[in-house]
């Protein structure tokens, strides 16, 4: 399994633990340069990922109509 498809398997609660995981490793000293770098991507990928599930959601909590059914969009 690549990594895209592992991601969509993520809930955000699971995608916000990890990136509390990668700030934490970026705050620690201990990793090189190149590492905080593939740290930082990582993260930036998730952060992407987070907010492209949150503007789902929110898309679809505008799409509910006066009965409270979700209409897809």
């Amino acid at each position: 399994m690549d990594e895209k498809n592992k991601q969509e398997e993520l809930t955000l609660e699971e995608s916000f633990a990890q990136l509390d995981e990668i700030v934490q490793k970026l705050e620690n000293d201990e990793l090189s340069l190149e590492e905080s770098f593939t740290v930082y991507q990582q993260g930036i990928k998730l952060l992407k990922y987070c907010n492209s599930k949150i503007d789902t959601v929110e898309k679809k909590m505008m799409q509910l109509n006066e009965n409270g059914e979700l209409s897809e969009f």
